[in-house]
């Protein structure tokens, strides 16, 4: 099984509560000097931004795609983390991050017409950029799977405009679809003699955790965690786009995490 979500994952170039602070513009964002500052091509994002209003379904109550910076590591630069648009014949258009380093990518056509790339001042790799699909009204804790399934297109589609042709055709073949997210959790999947059927796919929360536990309705089961991820079945359809994963963090007990998780009927 962990061969083949590598499969997937591997395919993609994107890697993923409390109140956000006002927006701020951000100073011009200095990266020409930096070897190997981290990049996505514009193209790519409109694709994602493309996917999300096409599925938009999902996760209605979200108004807009956003998203989020996370860093791979401690962050020792002095610079303020900043984000840009940048592209040729000096075409220039900073973003704006809020305090949970969330920012959204505007449709800009002299964005597209310069070939921008979206850079951070950071080096390669310093930073995951993953799509953040909130629904709002939720508690810090709780994550809609609607949310999630849509948080997995957006990447999907990304990371598919920053491949090769053959190697979306590579993955399609050995998933036997095109539709990668529907593979995690698959029910009715007999390839590779059901694995399909256990593979989950990985989200991050912002702080390692216990436990996570997807409820809908009266049903419910304990998810795999490992650190701060946790494993969701997106593509089983038996779930509602309605089920919530409630993450229950490490640390100090909040009365809810030693409880024992209802189990489905």
């Amino acid at each position: 099984m962990r061969a083949l979500k590598a499969i997937v994952i591997g395919g993609l170039l994107l890697s993923g509560a409390a109140p956000a602070a006002p927006v701020k513009e951000l100073d011009p964002v200095h990266v020409n000097a930096m070897r190997n500052p981290e990049v996505k091509k514009y193209k790519a994002i409109l694709a994602g931004l493309d996917t999300f209003d096409k599925y938009h379904g999902l996760a209605p109550a979200v108004g807009k795609l956003q998203f989020r910076l996370s860093a791979r590591g401690k962050d020792e630069m002095p610079e303020p983390l900043a984000v840009r648009l940048a592209g040729d014949d000096g075409f220039r258009l900073p973003l704006a991050l809020d305090a949970g380093n969330r920012f959204e990518v505007p449709r800009n056509a002299a964005a597209l017409a310069a070939k921008s790339e979206l850079e951070l001042n950071r080096k390669r790799r310093a930073y995951r950029i993953e799509p953040d699909i909130r629904t709002p009204g939720l508690a810090a804790n709780q994550r809609r799977l609607g949310d999630l399934r849509l948080e997995c297109k957006v990447m999907i589609a990304i990371g598919k405009e920053e491949m090769p042709l053959w190697g979306v055709a590579l993955v399609n073949g050995v998933l036997l679809r095109t539709d990668w997210c529907s593979f995690f959790g698959d029910e009715t999947s007999t390839a590779y003699g059901g694995v399909a059927k256990e593979a989950t796919f990985g989200s991050r929360a912002e702080a390692p955790l216990a436990q996570a536990v997807l409820i809908d309705g009266n049903r419910s089961a304990l998810l795999e965690v490992s650190g701060s991820s946790f494993n969701v079945p997106i593509g089983n359809s038996t779930w509602s786009d309605d089920a919530i994963v409630e993450l229950h963090f490490a640390g100090p007990p909040t009365g809810t995490a030693g409880e024992t998780p209802r189990t489905a009927p």
